[in-house]
């Protein structure tokens, strides 16, 4: 079994770029993913001259990754309303997802196919409740977790910082995988938009 470090943020515009390659390595079986959230923007209402920024990045993933971004989300970065990102929740709705058998890869797209796709509201806990029970989850069980799981988050988010001054990592997506004592950065912008190649890569590193 060959261990990958995965530093991400459900929040983070390349990560969701870099959704097919997760679901790729996580179908893998040699290989094991620890995921290490990153907890990068804390709650805050984006400011209206930062939103061109980031549909203008939005343009540059799509283009470069084939990941779709919706119109419901376009419209809400672009509209007049406040735009508001929490790394924080959706962080928690991860982390409970797992505990409640949701697989670690699922669990996050399912995140970031309602962000950037669907345009939710992911930084109002109802909304994650109702995305919970789309996923089969109990809403009573998962409001229940959900309350309780803000310290444990912040420990995660605290361990993934202090890994990654010891790795030597940046920024977000970063895969590291450990193997015979050794880390290995991963070259994954490499394969942006090519499956084939991703799995033809992961087949000659086990």
């Amino acid at each position: 079994m060959v261990k990958v470090h995965y530093f991400f943020d459900p929040m983070c515009g390349w990560c969701y770029g870099a959704t097919a390659l997760v679901e790729i390595l996580a179908e893998v079986p040699e290989f094991e993913i620890t995921y290490h959230p990153g907890g990068m923007i804390p709650k805050r209402a984006i400011d209206p001259s930062f939103r061109q920024h980031i549909l203008q990045a939005d343009s540059q993933i799509a283009t470069m990754t084939k990941a779709h971004f919706g119109d419901a989300y376009k419209a809400r970065v672009a509209g007049a309303g406040d735009f508001i990102v929490d790394s924080y929740s959706t962080t928690r709705a991860f982390l409970v997802g797992q505990d409640m058998g949701i697989e670690a890869h699922k669990m996050l797209a399912a995140i970031q196919k309602a962000h950037y796709q669907d345009g939710k509201h992911l930084d109002e806990l109802n909304v994650l409740a109702d995305l919970a029970v789309s996923m089969g989850l109990d809403k009573t069980t998962w409001n229940e977790k959900m309350a309780g799981s803000e310290a444990n988050m912040m420990n995660q988010v605290e361990e993934s910082h202090q890994l990654m001054g010891q790795m030597q990592v940046s920024g977000y997506p970063t895969f590291i995988i450990e193997k015979d004592n050794r880390l290995m950065r991963l070259p994954h912008s490499n394969y942006y938009g090519k499956a084939e190649e991703w799995k033809n890569y992961l087949a000659g590193l086990v």
